[in-house]
């Protein structure tokens, strides 16, 4: 390990914009701790451990489970980041009708999209240092402005939450611990959530999440795509 590399934890790299994301920030000269709930059955990403040497950690954390969020911090100990992001997250049900769904299809949307990733967000903090960034994969479908169509209810319902919950935790942490907070939506890409008819491939979107993440940085919290440009909230 570079002990002058930048350290990055992603929450969610087994698959999809999490591992497009892992291998991209290591291509950079990162050292990237990427997670997964099974990382030693996750092919794709012991692949890209397997090619990038020192430069990777792999970690256990399954994001629904609380007692996992703990031993990850235990785990980690006195490390510290440059970066944490939280990308873990479900499309949820089939039916997305908050009209129809099932009072365990909300919980389970609401938990793992929202809730889960402030808890492990802020048990994180304290070892993110001065001037590092905390992410997390949201969606422009969060957005309250620029909902004009409707349609995936929970998903945005779930997105929208999340996005409230961050704002309150850059309100709180932003200034005093001198971090910056990113919501960014990656774009419609073509990943198993995507599907086969995005616009962009996973390369093209995580190119740009790591520009992002490179470039803007300020004691604030921004809602920004894949390419910079901010989101109304």
């Amino acid at each position: 390990m570079n002990a002058n590399a930048r350290t990055a934890l992603i929450i969610g790299s087994s698959r999809g914009l999490g591992l497009g994301l892992a291998g991209e920030l290591a291509r950079r000269g990162w050292h990237v701790i990427a997670t997964a709930r099974q990382p030693g059955h996750a092919k794709d990403l012991q692949a890209l451990f397997a090619a990038h040497g020192g430069q990777f950690e792999l970690e256990a954390i399954d994001m629904d489970r609380p007692a996992d969020h703990e031993a990850l911090v235990q785990r980690l100990g006195r490390r510290r980041l440059h970066l944490v992001f939280v990308n873990a997250g479900i499309m949820g049900p089939k039916e997305q009708s908050a009209l129809q769904a099932s009072r365990e299809d909300i919980a389970q949307i609401m938990w793992t999209n929202a809730v889960a990733p402030l808890r492990i967000a802020e048990r994180l903090l304290p070892q993110v240092v001065e001037g590092g960034t905390v992410a997390f994969m949201t969606s422009k479908l969060g957005s309250v402005a620029a909902n004009t169509t409707g349609d995936y209810d929970l998903y945005r319902m779930s997105k929208a939450s999340l996005n409230m919950l961050t704002r309150s935790f850059a309100a709180t942490h932003a200034q005093r611990s001198g971090i910056t907070v990113l919501n960014l939506h990656p774009g419609w890409v073509r990943t198993d959530m995507g599907g086969p008819q995005a616009p962009l491939s996973i390369e093209e979107s995580t190119r740009g999440l790591a520009d992002v993440l490179e470039k803007r940085h300020g004691r604030d919290h921004f809602y920004l795509d894949y390419q910079g440009q901010q989101i109304p909230w």
